[in-house]
């Protein structure tokens, strides 16, 4: 009986010596798992801060010096973009194309958010990029996309605009029932873009060429109201300056052909797409795909066809409704495309004259 129980407390102190060895071994996978997670923190933060460096956030933060409030809500976390789109969860992707891809995303601060991740690569067009959103940053108007701010944490810059709901004029133009928006919304919208436009051009401290005006990248809210967004390709052109030489950029089918020949940027530019989008609101034809029986492109179409005086062969007959109007939109139309860049009007002139063409509307309804 002795025997067995010495076998018996043998036995437990053997066991009793294997503790403090599992204990050991389990600190040392304990301290090797904590100084990898604390690495690849240190990784994360480095990277961060060399994106951050390389996507010019510093001249970011110099160009916002002056209003630091703005500076300080503008440069956002990339741990709180990640939070607002479930780490870029694709469920919540948008839209994408060549440019980047859109994701609908929700700030801490409760408000819903477009997040656009750009496919910007090259230095350049990132210093580019960085003096464009400090100027987008001061811009504020009923009908342009509010700019909350951008990442710069991320290989290439995020931006993160206000979320408009209720898609592009160009969802609402081209759809395929036989009837879209009434006439009186399409005289609205086109003289809300041209009231931003002009904002653009003439009430900032610095104007800005848009460069890449277009039905897609007009949206619409929740009550119709039209809002000029997409500013990827916008250009400032300096106070003592009336135009810049520079890389040819825009959509085939709205981009002024005196910009594509001589590389020449001017206000005129925009004015030249903002009228590819009244033809495009009279006809509802696709600008960047139509082709009449003899070959001609939209604004060539239509050019031809109202000097004939025979619009009627491709106006949408929905805006036959317009009466007087639409004849006079077409005109103004026909200005804004005419090839020679310095006798097209400036967009303060084509807003007063759309303006013009509401009042008398506007005085009526009142009366009856």
């Amino acid at each position: 009986m002795q025997h067995h129980g010495d076998d018996f407390r043998g036995h437990r102190r053997g066991r009793t010596k294997k503790g403090p060895r599992s204990s050991a071994l389990l600190l040392i996978v304990l301290d090797i798992f904590l100084l990898l997670c604390k690495f690849k923190q240190r990784k994360i933060k480095v990277q961060k801060q060399k994106y951050f460096k390389q996507n010019r956030g510093q001249l970011l933060q110099q160009l916002l010096s002056q209003k630091a409030d703005i500076a300080e809500r503008m440069i956002i976390p990339l741990d709180e973009l990640t939070k607002a789109t479930n780490n870029f969860d694709k469920a919540r992707e948008l839209r994408g194309g060549g440019h980047g891809t859109v994701y609908k995303g929700i700030l801490s601060d409760l408000h819903v958010v477009a997040i656009k991740k750009s496919n910007i690569t090259v230095q350049k067009e990132i210093d580019e990029f960085i003096n464009e959103v400090a100027i987008l940053s001061q811009i504020n108007h009923k009908n342009v996309v509010k700019l909350f701010g951008c990442c710069l944490e991320t290989e290439v810059p995020l931006l993160v605009y206000e979320f408009i709901s209720n898609g592009t004029l160009y969802d609402h133009l081209h759809v395929e029932e036989p009837r879209s928006l009434t006439w009186d919304s399409r005289l609205r919208i086109a003289t809300e873009i041209a009231t931003s436009l002009v904002y653009l051009h003439s009430s900032v401290s610095i104007p800005i060429i848009h460069r890449d005006i277009k039905s897609s990248n007009k949206l619409l809210d929740d009550t119709m109201t039209s809002k000029i967004s997409d500013f990827g390709a916008s250009r400032y052109i300096p106070v003592d300056k009336t135009g810049l030489t520079t890389r040819v950029q825009g959509t085939i089918g709205y981009l002024d052909p005196m910009y594509f020949y001589t590389s020449r940027l001017t206000d005129k530019s925009d004015v030249y797409s903002f009228g590819v989008i009244l033809v495009e609101l009279l006809t509802r034809k696709k600008p960047f795909s139509y082709l009449s029986a003899e070959g001609d492109g939209l604004v060539s179409h239509f050019v031809n066809l109202l000097s004939e005086g025979n619009l009627v062969q491709i106006i949408d007959p929905q805006v036959m409704e317009g009466g007087t109007e639409v004849q006079e939109v077409a005109t103004l139309a026909a200005s804004c495309i005419n090839l020679r860049g310095e006798e097209r009007p400036t967009m303060r002139l084509v807003e007063h004259i759309l303006h013009g063409l509401q009042v008398p509307r506007g005085i009526t309804k009142m009366v009856s």
